[in-house]
């Protein structure tokens, strides 16, 4: 696995350098955990899509907006969890970000529901 330093200075060479201007990289695959480096071209904008069931996203380069239920703008070490809402981002300026993701949770095995309410335990499960 490649140093985060490393992955993110690739990943945005990759991305000036394409013709969509943009690049992503998987760093962490393990079980339902993805962690991916995105570099993006300023003015690159990643569609609106669905988002799995939990994510954040942490700028380690430049700023983006992410758009859909809220609107948010971040920059260069700001850390924030993704909505659970169709979104959209959009590079501000040249930019690097690492997206944490769960994409599956099995169940019974998280400690809290998508929107964020514990769930209740059943009396054999406490201990």
């Amino acid at each position: 696995m490649p140093a985060l330093p490393d992955a993110i200075t690739k990943a945005m060479t990759m991305a000036r350098n394409a013709e969509n201007g943009r690049h992503a990289e998987v760093l962490v695959s393990d079980g339902p955990l993805r962690q991916s480096v995105i570099a993006l071209r300023r003015g690159v904008r990643l569609p609106e899509h669905n988002s799995p069931p939990a994510a954040s996203i942490q700028v380690v380069r430049g700023s983006v907006r992410v758009t859909g239920q809220e609107e948010a703008e971040l920059r260069a070490g700001d850390l924030d969890a993704l909505t659970h809402f169709r979104h959209a981002v959009e590079a501000l300026e040249d930019c690097a970000f690492l997206l944490t993701t769960v994409t599956s949770q099995p169940s019974g095995g998280s400690h809290a529901t998508r929107t964020g309410e514990l769930p209740v335990m059943k009396d054999e499960d406490r201990a």
